[in-house]
């Protein structure tokens, strides 16, 4: 089955301090760097990347953990998955690439890790998209029965014992196309030869792991940075925009803007007709929007 992306995408595997990090680069001119969510890689962009590569050099990368990144052991504080480990990757390879400032769009987790790379690394952001997210703290803080319900992922991943990674290796496949699909009432807006990436990379075990782990990493040592941050009065100084599916759970519980403007000094934003994967869903869209920003 053909990966979704034109020829003209090159791939590199990028040493980030012993971590590889598989990257995909096109285009030419200002650099945007694209990072993805659970559990896709960094094909989610397959629509959007090649609209961006016309004016931008576009960097996709698969986070570590995921994809055909690598996926390093962890430890009882889980901090080899916390953001801002995974935020520090990204710093290396676009040093690697060349690029010392540069734009992030980041969708689901990927906005996670673009939001620590943002505050942990300001002098390398330029502007920063966030897509279908509110800031993790925020979400914890005010969890509640429709968060443990809506997102109940949350929670089944940050178990411990094993027992999430023993449940999703019984049936891989399974687990990432109901994810994806279940909001579309069994229907699916995704690219089948996407989707086979997906469960491929994630049929690995060591993924499933890594996966558990960044989940763990949010639900503990990325909350403790969190606070740290909001403690310090530290917000994101770099201009943000913020897309949100309008079918989604983002969408229908939180008002985005009004929350990241907590979190960050310069925001604007919009909800686009879609659901949770707003890459994939809406890429036209998406695609024009961010254009929109990169270039202001």
């Amino acid at each position: 089955m053909t990966v979704p992306l034109p020829a003209s995408f090159a791939r590199h595997m990028i040493d980030a301090d012993g971590v590889r990090i598989n990257t995909v680069v096109a285009g030419d001119g200002p650099p945007v760097l694209l990072l993805h969510g659970y559990p896709q890689t960094h094909l989610i962009w397959h629509h959007v990347a090649p609209l961006l590569a016309r004016d931008h050099t576009v960097v996709l990368t698969d986070l570590r953990g995921y994809g055909d990144s690598d996926k390093p052991a962890s430890t009882p504080d889980h901090s080899p998955y916390s953001k801002r480990a995974m935020a520090r990757d990204q710093v290396l390879v676009m040093r690697e690439l060349g690029f010392e400032r540069f734009a992030v769009v980041g969708h689901d987790r990927g906005g996670r890790v673009g939001h620590r790379l943002a505050l942990d690394h300001p002098d390398r952001v330029d502007r920063l998209a966030v897509l279908d997210i509110v800031p993790t703290r925020h979400i914890f803080l005010h969890a509640d029965a429709a968060f443990g319900l809506g997102y109940y992922h949350w929670y089944f991943l940050a178990a411990g014992n094993g027992i999430p990674e023993h449940l999703i290796g019984g049936d891989p496949a399974f687990w990432v196309l109901t994810r994806m699909t279940a909001r579309h009432g069994g229907g699916s807006p995704f690219d089948s030869a996407a989707q086979a990436e997906y469960v491929r990379c994630f049929s690995d075990p060591a993924a499933i792991h890594a996966s558990c782990e960044d989940y763990r990493a949010a639900a503990s040592i990325d909350l403790r940075h969190d606070d740290a941050d909001a403690e310090a009065g530290n917000r994101v100084r770099c201009p943000l925009l913020a897309l949100w599916g309008e079918h989604g759970f983002v969408g229908r519980t939180y008002d985005v803007l009004d929350v990241w403007r907590r979190y960050a000094e310069d925001v604007r934003g919009q909800a686009v007709p879609s659901d949770h994967y707003v890459p994939e869903e809406a890429p036209e869209l998406t695609a024009e929007l961010l254009e929109a920003f990169l270039q202001r």
